[in-house]
């Protein structure tokens, strides 16, 4: 299976999918949207993973690459191709397909639980367990035919699917052990960590991730095998 991933920022790339990735054999091509890399023709690949950023869906005069990256996602997705996408490519799903993405009152940012309804990505997953959280926009409204799949007190559309195959996740399992660090660095994540916690946060919440790292890893691989399972299936018949 081929990926093609949509980045729109270095930082933020597929971390621990890349294990699984590595273990089933399949191969990603990734563009860094926000440096100016240009979308390749799509018919060479089998699934779209579109990863997270520090900008917003509607930051289209400030980013005019996100017109066409929604308008691929939206096509792609249409067509019943695989697709998942994490905090923003969540948000760029929902909006892609007629949605609403806004801004929350108060980010979330830290570690968090989400309640998960019974669908085949969360096979072999607890219905509540803990995640990382570093967002401050949100799906406010899923487009029609979405189906809601998480929740959590503070985010209502933490999970959503579309169809057999697309899926969008608002929270974080793709973490390495270095993602914290990274994403700290970033003066938009760590605004919107201060905003929530206060100075000097960023410390404290390395130590929570790392506290629950094992669980963090084993869940996403967990969760990114499940999403292998649905993108062999759904690609099944186009091989036949």
């Amino acid at each position: 299976m081929k990926f093609l991933v949509f980045q729109h920022v270095a930082s933020e790339h597929p971390g621990s999918f890349r294990d699984v990735m590595k273990a089933r054999g399949c191969v990603m091509h990734a563009v860094e949207l926000d440096e100016g890399e240009a979308i390749p023709p799509m018919e060479g690949f089998d699934a779209l993973l579109v990863m997270g950023g520090p900008m917003d869906v509607w930051e289209t005069d400030k980013h005019p690459w996100l017109l066409e990256e929604m308008a691929v996602i939206r096509d792609w997705v249409k067509a019943g191709r695989p697709y998942l996408g994490m905090c923003l490519g969540h948000q760029l799903l929902a909006k892609a397909l007629g949605g609403e993405v806004g801004l929350m009152q108060t980010p979330e940012v830290g570690m968090s639980k989400v309640e998960i309804q019974p669908d085949p990505i969360f096979k072999n997953l607890p219905a509540l367990w803990p995640c990382l959280q570093w967002h401050g926009a949100e799906v406010q409204r899923l487009p029609e035919g979405a189906v809601r799949l998480a929740t959590s007190p503070a985010c209502v559309n933490q999970a959503q699917r579309w169809g057999d195959c697309a899926y969008g996740l608002q929270f974080h399992m793709e973490l390495t052990p270095t993602t914290t660090a990274e994403w700290g660095s970033l003066p938009e994540y760590r605004k919107a960590l201060e905003r929530v916690r206060g100075p000097g946060a960023l410390e404290a919440l390395a130590a929570e991730v790392d506290a629950d790292f094992t669980g963090l890893y084993d869940a996403a691989q967990t969760i990114f095998g499940n999403f292998l399972d649905i993108a062999a299936r759904a690609l099944a018949p186009a091989a036949t």
